[in-house]
């Protein structure tokens, strides 16, 4: 299970890597995008960065007031899609962070209308929870599963440089879009490395 502390550290250490990498995110969606998904990811994670842990009473009431937050405070596509995520993710944490994770892609799926491949956050997620799924099939414990999670996860995101993007202001510039990483498969490829240090 993912603890209220836990929880609270995994938003703490993203919120502080999404700061530090703000440039980059920023240059890689100036390259297909609107150049603002770096700030608009540290806006949103400093007001998340900024909620008192005291006032939840465990970490399904914190995430779902994390993706409240994003939803309030990140910019354009990137806060409905991480807003769903923690939503989704924090109703089905009672279930063990697996199914948290399955839900919370199912969440952006619907929401983003994206599939493997469209060059979105999806290519990041989508890897990550089916390795996830796999390894506590095959008898690892939740620690390794997080680890395996990220390693799927950022492998994902690198595989979106030769892709073309199909959704969102990427898909705009067609075969242009090939040869840059997807920035929003980058933060979340950030997002998972974070739980596999903080959750795991």
């Amino acid at each position: 299970m993912v603890s209220l502390g836990a929880a609270v550290a995994w938003m703490a250490d993203f919120a502080a890597v999404v700061a530090e990498h703000e440039a980059e995110l920023t240059d890689l969606d100036r390259a297909i995008g609107d150049a603002d998904h770096g700030a608009n990811m540290a806006r949103g994670m400093a007001a998340v960065a900024g909620l008192e842990p005291g006032g939840f009473a465990d970490a399904g009431e914190y995430l779902k007031k994390v993706g409240m937050t994003l939803v309030s405070t990140v910019g354009g596509a990137s806060g409905p899609l991480y807003g769903t995520f923690f939503l989704r993710f924090a109703g089905a944490l009672g279930s063990g962070p697996g199914a948290a994770l399955k839900a919370g892609l199912d969440g952006v799926l619907a929401r983003g209308k994206a599939s493997v491949g469209d060059k979105t956050l999806v290519d990041a997620l989508a890897p990550a929870v089916s390795s996830f799924e796999s390894a506590l099939t095959d008898g690892a414990g939740e620690d390794v599963a997080w680890g395996v999670a990220a390693e799927a996860a950022e492998s994902g995101c690198e595989a979106t440089i030769p892709l073309v993007a199909r959704k969102g202001r990427a898909s705009y510039l067609g075969e242009r879009s090939a040869g840059h990483q997807d920035p929003g498969a980058t933060s979340m490829a950030l997002l998972l490395g974070c739980a596999a240090r903080t959750l795991a």
